[in-house]
């Protein structure tokens, strides 16, 4: 049996799992909220430039990182060399049990969520337990035979991930740019957009009362930067995941050249098409709205019925069947995108196996080259929460500890400028060291906003950081 992974994946393939990642079923969604925290369209697409700048910074300091170290297991690697074993091991305990299995599972939920559109029948329980506090739907059950699915599909090589993820975000980006261009050439032939962007930065809160109306609060000073604080973790959870391509760099072609490079064309195609997606939706719908409205312009961005903002946009050009339409988008692109998840993910744990920080057998490769345990231990992990019920708070607090270890890997990168300032860097932070410390200040701005105004999640992200704290020591007095 071959020991070592197999580089066969290029620039296109690198470059659409960065992509193919980052886009599920968030950009369809997030938006509603977003409207409803800040009630402007001057800020919701200043928040999704931001949500842009952000990730294009930090993918540009990640590639010098990629360039030093182009190996299996990526920022788990990175934040190794810089810090060390514990805080590595801290990472992908959290990679583990959070950010990637969480994220795994939200998507396959969101997936069976639209699936059940075109199948109704899906929404019905299988079974309740101890008075409904635990259900199972048969959307937890198609959830799960996804997530089984594209497991059995990576355990058989790179080769056929490499095919789903190429085929699926094509699609996606395919079937997003005709969003776009319809929705901006509607614009033409309507005021909507220019009605939208009349008071552009005149900001403001809506929130609904218990007896179905709605109470609207102006916002400026603290009160705003706390609202753009706490609401723009809907968009850089949607623009999250990026990182994945550093995970598979031992199955990447050049990899030196390559990682930087998918890097930044991935971050930047997909800022630049969640920025036009709601460009979009403002030349479609009128940005505030009512939530008892019976149609789509009545309800407007704010109001979207079940914040299927994408599906009302997509109702204005296509009529009633737009909801399917919209549907069978999100459900290629929530496919796609976990293919990318499950298929990068699996590499985290087999690299921290090979430092014997995971459980020994996730090192090892079967006669496919790819590692088969590690993808099959995520696979049972994620299903599990997909049966939990819990996986949108997984998805809120996954993302902030996210970007702690984000800020933690590019703090990195100033370490080991010091600490090994002669080793060969293929390509170099672009901006260093001004553009790496600006991503730093801004991700701590927005940790420390969601800390004051989002303590509950945040403190579920903090603790299952620090829960990896003791599993570490066992770890480590078990193999010594």
């Amino acid at each position: 049996m071959s020991q070592e992974l197999k580089r066969s994946l290029g620039l296109i393939d690198a470059t659409s799992i960065v992509a193919g990642s980052m886009i599920g079923s968030g950009i369809f969604i997030v938006s509603a909220s977003m409207s409803r925290a800040v009630g402007s369209a001057g800020y919701l697409i200043l928040l999704w430039v931001i949500t842009g700048v952000i990730t294009v910074m930090a993918a540009l300091s990640y590639g010098e990182l990629a360039g030093m170290m182009p190996k299996a297991g990526g920022q788990f690697v990175y934040i190794q060399r810089a810090f060390g074993n514990m805080i590595s091991f801290l990472y992908g305990w959290t990679v583990f049990t959070v950010i990637q299995t969480g994220v795994i599972a939200a998507v396959a939920v969101a997936f069976a969520n639209y699936t059940a559109i075109f199948f109704p029948e899906l929404q019905g329980q299988i079974l309740s337990i101890s008075n409904g506090s635990l259900v199972i739907t048969w959307k937890q059950i198609l959830a799960i035979i996804t997530i089984l699915l594209l497991t059995y599909s990576n355990t058989k090589g790179i080769r056929n991930g490499k095919i789903i993820q190429l085929v699926f975000t094509s699609t996606k980006l395919i079937a997003l740019f005709a969003l776009i261009v319809l929705g901006i050439a509607m614009a033409f032939k309507s005021n909507t957009l220019a009605e939208n962007f009349k008071n552009a930065w005149d900001a403001s809160t809506t929130t609904v009362n218990k007896d179905g109306t709605i109470s609207i609060a102006h916002l400026a000073g603290f009160a705003l930067i706390g609202a753009m604080g706490s609401t723009i973790i809907n968009s850089l959870f949607s623009a999250d995941a990026w990182n994945n391509v550093t995970f598979i760099a031992g199955e990447i072609i050049e990899p030196k050249k390559n990682i930087p490079r998918s890097l930044f064309l991935g971050t930047f195609l997909v800022t630049l098409i969640y920025v036009l997606a709601n460009v979009a939706y403002l030349a479609l719908l009128p940005l505030k709205g009512n939530p008892t409205a019976h149609d789509v312009v009545g309800q407007g961005i704010q109001f979207a019925t079940h914040d299927r903002v994408g599906a009302s946009a997509a109702t204005m050009i296509f009529g009633n069947i737009a909801l399917y339409i919209m549907a069978g988008l999100i459900m290629v692109s929530t496919f796609g995108c976990n293919n990318g998840l499950i298929l990068s993910g699996a590499r985290v744990y087999y690299a921290m196996a090979k430092d014997k920080l995971f459980l020994t057998k996730a090192g090892t490769l079967n006669k496919n080259d790819v590692p088969a345990f590690a993808l099959w231990t995520q696979c049972a992990w994620a299903c599990a929460l997909c049966l939990t019920g819990t996986y949108s708070d997984l998805v809120n607090y996954s993302t902030f500890a996210s970007m702690i270890f984000y800020i933690v890997t590019i703090t990195g990168l100033f370490v080991l400028r010091i600490k090994e300032p002669d080793v060969e860097r293929p390509y170099k932070a672009f901006g260093y060291p001004i553009i790496p410390a600006l991503y730093i200040l801004a991700a701590l701005a927005i940790c420390t906003i969601l800390i004051i105004y989002d303590g509950r999640n945040t403190g579920f992200g903090l603790i299952c950081v620090f829960t990896g704290i003791p599993v570490y020591y066992l770890t480590r007095k078990n193999t010594t």
